[in-house]
């Protein structure tokens, strides 16, 4: 009776630990803005435990990946080379806590069309709504990592289309760049449409969700992305490529959906974004 109630507090702490981690995501910005005190650099015996608990986490993953099949052995390996030291310790703490992930490897129903969706940690918080909302029409899958700016998209883009055929690949990049140049970035988003069209695949262009004028960034991020959607509407334009406009479908629900001073979104708020992506993402899928 006594080991079943430690196993049962183990389970419900490593759960807690679990949403710590993940609540850190959407926290971290609004918790830069708003601490004037306590940005302390981590003291070393923090950093020691952190490791030392990573590591422990680390090892417990492994014993539970070689119990996988071959085929999502594979994936994990995918996961752990380019989750990196932030993402990585957050999808292994899930797995091993029983969690539902963004990251879970997709075993596909070989008579439903594939798709990607390529994307930063909005992309992440919206994916399993997407997921549910095209559960028996689609397989759908994620990049392994939040892929950050263009710059890392033209880098990693062979590692995130992976093998096989996709049918439609749904993409974005924005917040990441909004500090990156114009120039710069309509030159590297070129480079990334010329490569998805030639995989074949049915392209869908997401415009950046907005960022609130009061983040640490201040109003000049909220114009960046302004700017970024802009240009980024231009070339999709010109290359022909379906564009789901998610700026303007949250822009009306901000004020309710959007954690304050923060990029990110309530659960709520990636709940109607996943639904959304479905929509255009079935309507392309009923194209010819």
């Amino acid at each position: 009776m006594n080991a079943c109630k430690n196993n049962g507090l183990k389970l419900f702490m490593g759960i807690i630990r679990t949403l710590i981690f993940v609540n850190m995501i959407c926290l971290l910005p609004a918790f830069a803005q708003n601490t004037k005190k306590g940005t302390e650099t981590p003291s070393a015996e923090e950093v020691a435990k952190k490791k030392a608990a990573d590591k422990a986490t680390n090892e417990k993953f492994q014993m539970w990946k070689s119990t996988l099949p071959q085929e999502q052995q594979v994936w994990e390996t995918v996961l752990e080379k380019n989750l990196g030291s932030f993402y990585l310790p957050i999808y292994q703490a899930e797995k091993l806590s029983n969690r539902i992930s963004a990251w879970d490897y997709v075993k596909d129903d070989p008579k439903l069309p594939r798709v990607l969706l390529i994307g930063d940690s909005v992309s992440r918080g919206y994916t399993l709504a997407a997921r549910a909302a095209l559960g028996g029409k689609a397989n759908v899958h994620r990049a392994p990592e939040n892929c950050g700016p263009t710059a890392n998209g033209i880098k990693k883009m062979e590692v995130w289309l992976g093998e096989g055929k996709w049918d439609v690949i749904h993409f974005n990049f924005g917040i990441h760049d909004r500090k990156t140049s114009a120039k710069d970035y309509e030159d590297r988003l070129e480079l990334i449409v010329k490569q998805l069209k030639a995989t074949g695949a049915k392209l869908i262009w997401a415009s950046t969700t907005p960022i609130p004028p009061d983040t640490k960034d201040g109003p000049e991020a909220s114009a960046a992305i302004i700017e970024k959607n802009r240009i980024a509407a231009d070339i999709m334009k010109k290359n022909m490529v379906h564009v789901n406009d998610l700026f303007d479908f949250i822009t009306p629900q901000l004020s309710k959906v959007q954690n304050p001073m923060d990029v990110h979104f309530k659960g709520e708020g990636y709940d109607m974004l996943g639904r959304q992506v479905a929509l255009e993402i079935e309507k392309v899928l009923k194209t010819k």
